[in-house]
């Protein structure tokens, strides 16, 4: 199979990486890639939301299967184009990455299903969202509807923090029209989780569950960020009660997009929070999360490629998706200023050193090359090192030795990845 992955962050290397070991591939490209990308497929100089671009190369490739890595292209309908095309696209049409388009969708599909969910109002006037606010009180959740890169979303321990929010979403449009409607929503109290299922519009197979660290700081503190590290599996979240929220949130939603006439093929990440009277639905996305890929293709067993093109077959009912017992860690490096304003162009060094750490692999997302072969950091996430071992204990101390390593003073990351799992 000729293969084309689509973004440039860590989740696309770690896909990359998957995809690459498949008996079934004779090709593997990635656009646009990164360096760490570009040591295991070929990488093009074709942005991601350059849909009428990839269509065409894809035509002019041969290209058998397109797996998407973000959800941006999914939300502008590139499955439909590729679809239009004659291409198979493992990836949602847009009308149902609406799941992750628009935080109201989510949120209705839930109630027609019988999803467990935090209690909401949906919002389309600012002074109406501050009155609701100042009438429940907090803590209370504000999310902007649309697309905000992984920032449209704020828990609110005030109601003048909550207010805040809809002054900034709403009247400023920090996020454009992604904050012209909120969704506001009781604060649930609980440990999140994120589970992870390939749909092929009927069926669903589990791939795997982990546990994000969102908060910029140790502790679980500062700012939200689009996830400073991952572990898994996740003691207190058994196999179990995988299954029950494959029986209870995933089947559900797949059932009520195939009634809507949209059905749902892809990746279906259900972030969750374990609440005391169960878990419960926090939100969908369309697409695999960035960094539990990085530690989720570590520990899988089964062929990545061949369950992607059994999704886009139609053929999950027959496929059995398998994880090895073993256990993840992921450690993001950050740079400095990350998530506002991180520094930009200075030299990484120790990638060769921290990779030859045992079981350590590192996946590159905002790295670029430089001029003389050096690895420049060019955005805020800049490596996922990660570590696979029998426990969760080794591979956290695997993974911080691979994090050590490394040479680079103007990168930063959290010191208590996994800590809560030992």
């Amino acid at each position: 199979m000729r293969v084309l992955v689509i973004g440039s962050g860590g989740r696309e290397h770690a896909l990359c990486w998957a995809l690459a070991g498949s008996p079934l591939l004779t090709k593997l490209f990635c656009a646009p890639g990164n360096p760490g990308i570009a040591t295991v497929a070929e990488c093009v100089a074709i942005g991601a939301l350059e849909i009428e671009t990839l269509v065409a190369f894809a035509q002019d490739n041969a290209i058998d299967l397109v797996v998407p890595g973000a959800e941006a292209p999914l939300v502008a309908g590139l499955a439909d184009a590729m679809d239009a095309a004659g291409i198979a696209c493992c990836g949602p049409t847009r009308a149902a990455a609406q799941l992750e388009g628009s935080k109201i969708f989510t949120k209705e599909i839930a109630d027609a299903a019988g999803i467990p969910t935090a209690l909401w109002e949906r919002f389309d006037e600012a002074e109406a969202a501050r009155e609701f606010i100042r009438r429940r009180g907090a803590p209370i959740v504000v999310k902007a509807d649309g697309l905000a890169a992984g920032k449209g979303v704020v828990v609110a321990q005030t109601e003048q923090e909550a207010i805040a929010a809809v002054d900034a979403m709403m009247d400023q449009r920090v996020f454009g029209e992604s904050g012209a409607s909120v969704v506001i929503e009781e604060c649930l109290v609980g440990p999140e989780v994120s589970l992870f299922a390939l749909c092929d519009g009927e069926a669903a197979v589990l791939i795997g569950s982990a546990q994000d660290h969102k908060r910029v700081g140790d502790g679980d503190t500062g700012p939200n960020t689009g996830g400073m590290g991952a572990y898994s599996p996740v003691p207190g979240f058994p196999p179990a009660l995988e299954q029950a929220c494959m029986e209870q949130i995933i089947q559900p939603a797949l059932r009520e997009m195939a009634h809507r006439g949209m059905p749902f093929r892809g990746i279906l990440f259900a972030g969750l929070m374990v609440t005391d009277s169960g878990v419960k639905l926090i939100e969908f996305n369309v697409r695999f999360g960035d960094p539990e890929c990085q530690i989720l293709v570590l520990r899988m067993k089964s062929d990545l490629l061949a369950a992607l093109q059994a999704a886009c077959d139609g053929e999950l009912k027959n496929f059995d998706l398998r994880l090895h017992d073993t256990a993840a860690v992921g450690v993001v490096l950050a740079a400095r200023g990350y998530p506002d304003n991180p520094e930009k162009g200075s030299v990484i060094r120790g990638l060769d050193r921290a990779a030859a750490q045992p079981s350590v692999s590192v996946f590159h997302a905002g790295t670029q090359a430089g001029s003389d072969g050096a690895i420049l950091a060019s955005g805020g996430r800049v490596l996922t090192v990660c570590a696979v071992a029998p426990d969760v204990a080794t591979a956290r101390a695997r993974a911080y030795a691979g994090v050590d390593a490394v040479a680079w003073p103007e990168g930063f990351c959290r010191r208590d990845i996994a800590a809560r799992a030992i």
